[in-house]
């Protein structure tokens, strides 16, 4: 296509050289000079930048594609946006893992409370008896010919006396030790034991040691709370809670061919085993009130016997009083009341018929005789020979005792001043 001249416009009057401008005719043309657009007949230039004529400025040119600065509104949208999209992607992948885990079940019970500190467990709770009474608890080891025998003990004296059972002893070569809850182990010899009262005593050389607190065995009642401390199946520092199940419970033990042993137990359905022999029975308060000697089982004879809610203890009045006596002079003395008696008479009302009085004994100084029915002592009824010999040692030599008994037909009361035995 050949190219095309720009010329006036066909119709414009072309100007005359020299003649009038139309600029000077209307405002219509006051700018016409510069614009080519206007004035067909004005010559056509190209700007380039760099180029402007002096004194003239480049009107300034904006891209509206190009990114602008951004508004307070918007910087305060984008953490909020952030936020709701983070916590909606957390709840979804924590509902996710939570059933995922079986943890979308509905939660039972209330928040769980903050556990007291043992510094905070009351003294009278059973966590408070405990941790007062196992610092004086001892395990004990003897040493015989045919190994060594373990068993229980408490620290009784300041300067180191532990009691014990007689049996855990027995047979023994002298040599023994003992083991502190601490774990800590100290050489001991043995003072004195009394087979048939079932209590040794033995010694130990530390300083430091804490004696345990003695109660009353006399003012037990059925259903006190007890604790059983010991090495059961040397298990040491074991502890285990019951109550008192019965008193005054007869009993008559030892080995075929060994001494017999006759005491009024404090029964207990406190789990004991063998190894809490000699270990201490305890009240609510944390004293000691028995010494833990014997079970009842229903295995067969030789064996192994556990714990079925049937133990027994040798009240702590007794075991003070034999163990004062080893202390003092090595040996025990036995309570007596100077009377033998034969088996449960078999009639109504029951009783024990004394087949024996000893002349010029406690029983024959109360006027009782040979025949007469033993009905009760201090209100216990008497059903078996072993309970006239268990419960009359119970009590100390020169106790009083009142005896109900029958003579014929007659009921009658007497009181007897017990004595202690000639050996």
């Amino acid at each position: 296509m050949p190219a095309a001249s720009v010329g006036p416009a066909p119709g414009w009057p072309a100007p005359a050289a020299g003649g009038p401008n139309p600029a000077d005719a209307s405002p219509w043309w006051s700018d016409a000079l510069a614009d080519p657009w206007r004035d067909p007949a004005a010559p056509t230039a190209v700007v380039v930048p760099g180029m402007v004529a002096p004194g003239t400025e480049p009107e300034p040119v904006t891209d509206p594609d190009a990114p602008g600065r951004p508004t307070v509104r918007q910087l305060l949208l984008i953490p909020v946006i952030t936020a709701l999209l983070a916590g909606t992607l957390g709840g979804a992948l924590g509902y996710a893992f939570a059933v995922r885990g079986g943890a979308g079940a509905a939660v039972l019970g209330a928040a769980p409370a903050e556990a007291p500190a043992l510094a905070q467990r009351k003294p009278e709770s059973l966590a408070g008896v405990a941790e007062r009474v196992l610092p004086s608890v001892v395990t004990v080891r003897v040493s015989s010919l045919g190994g060594t025998s373990e068993g229980s003990g408490f620290i009784a004296t300041a300067d180191g006396h532990v009691i014990t059972n007689d049996h855990v002893v027995a047979g023994g070569t002298g040599k023994a030790s003992v083991v502190f809850n601490d774990g800590s182990t100290a050489p001991a010899t043995i003072v004195g034991q009394d087979a048939e009262s079932d209590i040794a005593v033995i010694k130990v050389s530390r300083p430091g040691l804490r004696p345990v607190e003695f109660g009353d065995s006399d003012a037990l009642a059925v259903g006190d709370p007890v604790l059983a401390i010991g090495s059961p199946l040397s298990l040491a520092n074991t502890v285990t809670a019951g109550i008192v199940s019965a008193l005054d419970r007869t009993m008559q033990a030892g080995e075929p061919g060994g001494p017999v042993r006759y005491y009024a137990a404090i029964q207990t359905d406190a789990a004991v085993n063998h190894g809490n022999s000699g270990g201490p029975l305890v009240d609510g308060a944390g004293r000691v009130v028995g010494v833990n000697s014997t079970i009842k089982s229903l295995v067969a004879e030789g064996q192994e016997a556990g714990n079925i809610g049937l133990a027994f203890a040798i009240p702590i009045n007794q075991a003070k009083r034999v163990t004062q006596d080893i202390i003092g002079t090595g040996k025990a003395r036995r309570t007596v009341i100077g009377a033998r008696a034969d088996g449960p008479t078999g009639v109504v009302g029951g009783g024990l018929r004394l087949a024996e009085v000893e002349p010029s004994g406690p029983a024959d100084g109360a006027g009782l005789k040979v025949g007469d029915v033993i009905l009760k002592i201090n209100g216990r009824p008497m059903t078996e020979p072993t309970d006239l010999t268990a419960l009359v040692r119970k009590y100390a030599p020169g106790s009083v005792v009142t005896v109900e008994y029958r003579r014929g037909s007659a009921r009658q009361n007497t009181s007897v001043t017990l004595a202690a035995d000639a050996k």
